[in-house]
């Protein structure tokens, strides 16, 4: 499982390691993007908020299933459910009036087709996935 310090400057990292394995799994070109785009939301998040930006390490590891792609990332910063409080965004309220935060974890999650955390030990464990032949 490959390790990568936990800052701003090694998300670029995260995301080569997903578009290279989209490239492996041979996915569509709309597809690729929403998982990159859901991983490098929840791997900002985790160097962000996780680690407060004060150092860690994230380890990142993906696989190609038959129907699906998967990406894991483990982390040892504090706990963080991305699903907890997880609300769709009020479109009826104007863009400066809604609260901060949140929107770009709705979006990378509902991007995806499926999404699991557990912390297991003291580590953050979380799983995107997204198949390999649906809709896009």
């Amino acid at each position: 499982m490959p390790r990568i310090p936990a800052s701003l400057e090694a998300l670029d990292e995260v995301a080569g390691y997903v578009l290279a394995l989209a490239e492996r799994a041979g996915l569509p070109a709309p597809r690729a993007h929403r998982l990159r785009l859901a991983a490098d939301e929840l791997a900002t998040n985790i160097v962000v908020h996780g680690y407060r930006e004060t150092g860690g390490v994230l380890a990142v590891e993906g696989g190609v299933e038959d129907e699906a792609v998967w990406i894991r990332f483990e982390d040892e910063a504090r706990p963080f459910d991305p699903r907890a409080g997880l609300q769709r965004p009020d479109q009826d309220i104007p863009v400066a009036q809604r609260r901060i935060g949140g929107l770009g974890v709705f979006l990378a999650l509902t991007a995806l087709d499926g999404f699991t955390y557990e912390r297991v030990a003291g580590r953050n464990i979380s799983t995107l996935r997204i198949l390999r032949d649906g809709a896009t």
